[in-house]
Order: structure tokens, then sequence, then C-alpha cells
């Protein structure tokens, strides 16, 4: 015989059952899409390096590239020019099922910006790529606005997770970039899930990712050594909220440009007479191979600021890629260059200043300490936790990411740069 009590538990365990069932099915679905996906613009994005670098007179199609560019987004575009900030807009309030054409677009556009010598990331595309996936599934599963707002969560960690791969620092991240909201609690186990799904995805595909190692041995903790990596972080943060300085700058300019198809052919002349008076190409594109040195031997102290420029003025032009890993290069090459100053092992200070720079400048540092512990293991963990945890409590209020919603200044003394800064950009705008 039947109890109310009996018949109350089957159907709750029907309801978990329903429950896991769909959500297992949403983040599969997504994480071999995302993988997939990443791994075709891993293998294309590195076709177009290894082509540039063979054909060095590539970079004199940078202006019509750009000019290319900026039409594409101009007449088609439409909300999918907003990029990043446009998926950290609909999870704080949701209008509208973020557009697909933003993957095509997006991926397009980042490998016209590398073929033809940019200096810009990649994690902006695979993040793009996986929100405006990950957001078709809400009509597709009919899902509510609250379960909407995991699905864009998952779709930054697939994408992160895959073009990196870091699947615990992609589950992170995607948690972490996202300020406040319940959502992020229930999305954790689903972003753990894809994350790990969209990066097996991605390796399925025999796409291999750079690796990066200490070849010193990790000095025991002691105050000291302590100290030193304080003095280094504080470091890492000033120049992390340099980089959102210049973003914003160079940004202001560029929107003074009434017609946007013609910022970024602008910005493409300007950056080939730069690339031209620099007199070689280190500093365009990933930057890869200046990262992979960083760790080994001694470069040049002024490396770390010519990427951040260089970045700082191809994104705000209106080319597409991403912050990321220009963010690596600028931090791995600042650590390199304190090297001289800070009494640490080189590797170790580029591999603080690799993930801390980041940290500061998109406000995520647990998920840059775990992806520390992923790419260079646990020994250096509390070294990176300081290095994270410090850089973004002086990186300044705001991130690389408009859209990203703050609750205050970390600190007061922030206040009285904020202001001064909004006071620059007022004048800017008068100029």
């Amino acid at each position: 015989m039947l109890t109310k009590k009996s018949i109350f538990s089957k159907f709750s365990l029907q309801r978990i059952a329903i429950f896991i069932l769909k959500w297992l099915s949403i983040t599969m679905l997504i994480g071999i899409i995302v993988g997939s996906i990443s791994a075709f613009f891993l293998t294309s994005l590195s076709w177009v390096t290894n082509y540039r670098e063979l054909h060095p007179l590539m970079i004199f199609g940078l202006p019509l590239a750009g000019l290319l560019i900026g039409a594409l987004y101009y007449y088609y575009g439409g909300l999918s020019s907003k990029g990043n900030n446009l998926l950290l807009q609909e999870y704080y309030q949701s209008k509208q099922t973020i557009p697909l054409k933003m993957a095509p677009l997006v991926l397009v556009s980042t490998l016209l910006t590398h073929l033809f010598g940019g200096s810009a990331g990649r994690e902006g595309t695979a993040v793009q790529i996986g929100g405006a996936i990950a957001d078709q599934c809400t009509k597709i599963f009919k899902l509510t606005d609250d379960d909407r707002k995991i699905l864009i969560i998952l779709g930054i960690s697939a994408g992160f997770a895959s073009v990196f791969g870091t699947p615990w620092a992609g589950a992170i991240f995607g948690l972490e970039v996202i300020i406040g909201g319940q959502s992020r609690l229930k999305a954790l186990v689903p972003s753990i899930v894809v994350a790990f799904i969209a990066d097996y995805a991605c390796s399925f595909w025999n796409v291999a990712h750079t690796h990066y190692h200490i070849q010193e041995i990790i000095p025991p903790v002691n105050l000291q050594y302590i100290l030193y990596t304080v003095a280094a972080a504080v470091i890492f943060g000033l120049v992390a909220y340099l980089f959102n300085t210049c973003s914003e700058l160079f940004s202001t300019i560029f929107n003074k440009i009434t017609y946007p198809p013609i910022r970024p052919f602008i910005g493409g002349i300007i950056l080939i007479v730069t690339i031209l008076l620099i007199g070689n190409t280190r500093y365009i594109g990933l930057g890869i191979p200046t990262i992979l040195a960083s760790f080994d031997s001694p470069l040049n102290s002024y490396d770390f600021l010519i990427k951040l420029l260089l970045t700082t003025f191809t994104l705000a032009s209106g080319f597409k890629g991403g912050e990321v890993t220009p963010l690596f290069f600028i931090g791995a090459t600042l650590g390199n260059a304190l090297f001289g100053i800070i009494p640490l092992p080189l590797g170790l200070l580029a591999a603080m200043g690799f993930i801390a720079v980041f940290a500061g400048a998109t406000n995520t540092p647990f998920a840059c300490l775990i992806m520390g512990i992923e790419l260079f293991g646990y020994e250096a963990g509390i070294y990176f936790a300081i290095a994270c945890l410090i850089a973004y409590f002086f990186s300044g209020a705001t991130g690389i990411y408009a859209s990203q919603m703050q609750k205050g200044p970390k600190h007061q003394f922030y206040l009285y740069l904020k202001n001064r800064r909004a006071d620059l950009y007022e004048k800017l705008k008068k100029f």
C-alpha cells in the first residue's frame, strides 16, 4: 500500500533524476561543441601565426583587415560588438538571447587580427564562442531566466578551460568573473563538469596546449621571501591597473571617430608604423615564444611595457581577440625584469607575474591561483596565492570587463585614483 510519504519520496526522486539528466545533457552538449570549436580555433590560430611569421610583409595588410573587421561588426554584428561585456550584461539583466552569429564573427575577426599582425589574445574569442553557443540552449531546453544565468557561466567556463587546457581554472573563472548572484552557487557543479568535458573535447582532436615550467627549485617559505613576494605583487597589481587605464584611454580616443569601421583602419596604420620603428615582430600576435623565454633567461626590461601599449591600442581600435595571453606576456616579462631587483628565482618571478597581472586585470584572483597550480605545480602555491591576492588589491577598482559589477573600490586609495582618472577622461572628451 502506497503512503503519502512513499508517493512524495518517489515524486522527489523523479524530479531529482530529471534535473540531473537535464543538466548533464546540457553540460555535455555545450562542452563537446565548445571544446571542438576551440580545437579548430587553436589549430587555425597556429596556422595563421606561422604563416605571418614566414611572410612578415603581411603586416602591411593590417589596415584593410581592420576595415573589414570594423565593417563586419558595424553592418552585421549588432549586439555582438559588445563582446565579453554582452555576456556579463545578459547575466546581470536578461534582455534577449545572445546572437549565435557572435561565434563566427569573433572567430573570423580574431584570425584576421593575428594573420596580419595585431597584438591580441584568444581568451575573448573562446569565451564569446562559448557564451553564444551556450545561450542557444535556453530555447532548446525551455529554461527559465535563472537557468539562463547558469548557461552563461557554463559557456564562459567551457571556452576558457578548452582554450588554455586548464579545466579547474576555467570552472572557477566562469564563476568568479561574475560578481554576485545566487546562480553562481547553483552553477558550481555544472561549471566544473562542463570545463572538464570541453577540455577533453579539445584534447580529443589532438590539439596541444602550451606547457610552462619553472626550472629552479622553489625556495622554502619564510618571512623574507614573503616580503619579496608582496613587493613584486604590488608592482604586478599596479601594471594591471596601467593596462586597464590604457585600455580605457585608447578606447576614449578611438570613440571620437564617429564611423566605427574607420577606427581599426587608422589603428592598423599606426600599428604598422610602430612595428617598423621597433624593428621586430616579437610584440605582435600572442607572443608565446617570448613568454616561454621569460622563464629561462633575462630579457629586455621594457618588453612588458611595449606589449601592454600595443595590446591595449590594438583592441581599443577595434581589432578582436582577447587580453589574457597578452597579460600572460606582460606579467611573465615583468617578472623577468624584476629578477635583477628582487632576489627570487627567475622562473618563480615570471610565473607569479604570469598569473598575478591577469588576476589584477580581470578581478579573478582565485581562478588565477588555480591556474598557477595547474600550469606550474602546487609547490609554489603559497607564492601564487600571495601574488594573486596582493595584485588584485592593487589593480584598481575596475577591470578589463567594463560590465563587470563591482561592490566598491578594494580600498579607499582607489577612490582617489578613480576620481582622478574620471577627470582625465572628461578633459579628453572636451579636447
